[in-house]
């Protein structure tokens, strides 16, 4: 396995205040207990949609077919691993009017070279560590979200205002930190290597350069021109925001 990484300018971000990260996160926190309190309320008046389908079954293509089918401005999707929901999400995007925007969020295991070829002028795909569950959103009018093993990976359609507005705001918390889908998959090999790994789990565990460069075994010149070229590759700011993108895109555990 290669140590060395290429060397690429990187785009200057400027950095978020902390007062901007507090207030995002408080928002998503609402949005999140919106959403558990819809589906509490919805639940006791014996009025939620029940679950569409198991994932492997035809009707959730069908449900998946039909709410992009009326898409007449915007979808957005949350998508957490490659299999048959991603494909049938795939597949039932064809079918959207060409004046429509689209926006896929995914995981870094959901990444794959059938997503990039999508990517074009009025589809955005980028990746991020979404808390998300699967989740597709149709104009912020309908939603499709997908359950967790516990439901046997089943699938319910929400029609319920709020929800769905709760829906679009985790989604575009998680959006606003992703990174392009294009730009994920040239960095990851390089960033992907042992020696990569080892210098981000030092940056984040706050260790100074020499001792990194010692336990490494490697000079601290060298330590620091890495440093400085995973900086670049994750377009970071600081050292910090290094090891905050490294879990985001799935190169650290949290």
């Amino acid at each position: 396995m290669s140590d060395a990484l290429v060397d690429k300018g990187g785009k200057t971000e400027e950095p978020a205040t902390a007062d901007h990260s507090a207030g995002l996160e408080q928002a998503l926190l609402q949005a999140s207990a919106l959403i558990d309190s819809t589906v509490l309320l919805h639940r006791q008046r014996l009025v939620l949609p029940t679950p569409v389908a198991r994932t492997g079954g035809v009707p959730i293509g069908d449900a998946l077919e039909s709410l992009i089918g009326r898409t007449r401005h915007t979808v957005c999707v949350a998508l957490t691993e490659t299999g048959e929901f991603a494909d049938a999400v795939v597949r039932s995007l064809a079918a959207i009017p060409e004046r429509a925007a689209v926006r896929i969020l995914c995981t870094p295991d959901a990444t794959d070279s059938s997503l990039s070829r999508l990517v074009d002028s009025r589809l955005e795909a980028r990746v991020s560590e979404s808390g998300l569950r699967e989740t597709l959103v149709v104009d912020g009018v309908a939603a499709l979200v997908r359950g967790g093993e516990e439901t046997g990976g089943q699938a319910a359609i929400v029609n319920d205002a709020a929800a769905v507005r709760a829906l679009e705001l985790l989604f575009a918390g998680a959006w606003s930190r992703g990174r392009k889908l294009t730009d994920h998959l040239q960095l990851s090999p390089r960033l992907r290597t042992e020696l990569a790994r080892n210098i981000l789990e030092r940056l984040r565990a706050g260790n100074t350069d020499e001792t990194a460069a010692r336990e490494l075994k490697v000079s601290l010149r060298t330590y620091r021109r890495y440093v400085a070229e995973i900086m670049r590759e994750l377009d970071a700011n600081s050292r910090f925001q290094a090891g905050v993108r490294a879990v985001e895109f799935g190169l650290l555990s949290e």
